[in-house]
């Protein structure tokens, strides 16, 4: 038991220094101030939103979207290859260590409220997010310049508003004036996340994130992965059963939905699963 929360702790101390190096600039909060320093031309691994007074690096969702929206694709192409890169290296444990929206979902799922389990067909609308909202919508709808909006930020994003909206709004009297239907539709998606996240364990990720979905592509060929001992399972369903994202890691290894937070591998009786770097060993039957 020590030992499971040992490396539960151990996960969460990693997720706060994620989140803490993703938003370092605090003092900007006062003035509603965006930092715009050499670090903006990063890319953040997890979502963090660009406008937000303390973000130290880029959107990720916002920098694919200009893959499709903006004419300077070497800062595009750039950006996706940093994805890409993460995405090789650990697949959707990004979104399990190193996303700070990931993180602040957690904290709100761990609110007293009831709590249910999603509906499996919602969690494909994650799939329609990314391919309308990040991929063919910046193609798709353009200026009279040839620029495509970043949609999903523009239109979805709840990490937008609860990070950039939210804080320059209460900072900038200016922009309160221009308030209208636009930003009562993002703080209904914002409400309706929180709702959900204290409903249902990391309710965004889940259903609407089109991040985790690249990522968790990524999962079937990702260095970090997990893997299970078909000579030592016994098939008792304690992982599956103690997985919070809803994922039998038996039946499906590299499932878009793992997060690779270790904890079916810290409860499996028999030490079958196992988690980390190395080199995979081959599949055997059940």
């Amino acid at each position: 038991m020590k030992r499971n929360f040992d490396q539960s702790m151990k996960r969460k101390l990693i997720q706060i220094a994620a989140f803490g190096f993703s938003n370092t600039h605090l003092l900007n909060f006062k003035g509603g101030k965006i930092y715009e320093g050499k670090w903006k031309q990063f890319c953040n691994p997890g979502l963090n939103c660009y406008s937000c007074p303390a973000a130290s690096l880029s959107c990720p969702i916002g920098a694919l979207q200009a893959v499709g929206g903006s004419m300077k694709f070497n800062f595009s192409f750039y950006a996706m290859g940093i994805l890409l890169a993460f995405g090789v290296l650990l697949g959707r444990a990004v979104c399990g260590y190193l996303c700070p929206f990931g993180l602040i979902q957690e904290l709100l799922h761990k609110i007293p409220f009831p709590k249910i389990k999603m509906w499996k067909g919602f969690l494909y609308v994650k799939y329609i997010m990314l391919v309308l909202f990040v991929i063919l919508l910046p193609i798709v709808a353009t200026d009279y310049m040839g620029m495509g909006k970043p949609a999903f930020c523009q239109y979805i994003c709840p990490a937008g508003t609860l990070e950039g909206g939210i804080p320059l709004l209460l900072a900038h009297e200016q922009l309160r004036q221009t308030m209208g239907p636009l930003f009562i539709l993002k703080m209904t998606i914002l409400f309706g996340t929180i709702l959900g996240s204290l409903l249902i364990y990391r309710f965004f990720c889940k259903g609407l994130c089109p991040l985790g979905v690249i990522y968790g592509l990524m999962n079937k060929v990702s260095i970090y992965h997990l893997e299970v001992d078909q000579s030592k399972c016994i098939g008792c369903g304690k992982c599956s059963r103690i997985c919070k994202m809803d994922v039998d890691p038996v039946k499906k290894t590299d499932s878009v939905e793992c997060i690779r937070c270790g904890k079916c591998a810290r409860e499996c009786p028999r030490h079958a699963i196992t988690i980390g770097f190395g080199k995979k060993k081959e599949k055997r039957g059940l």
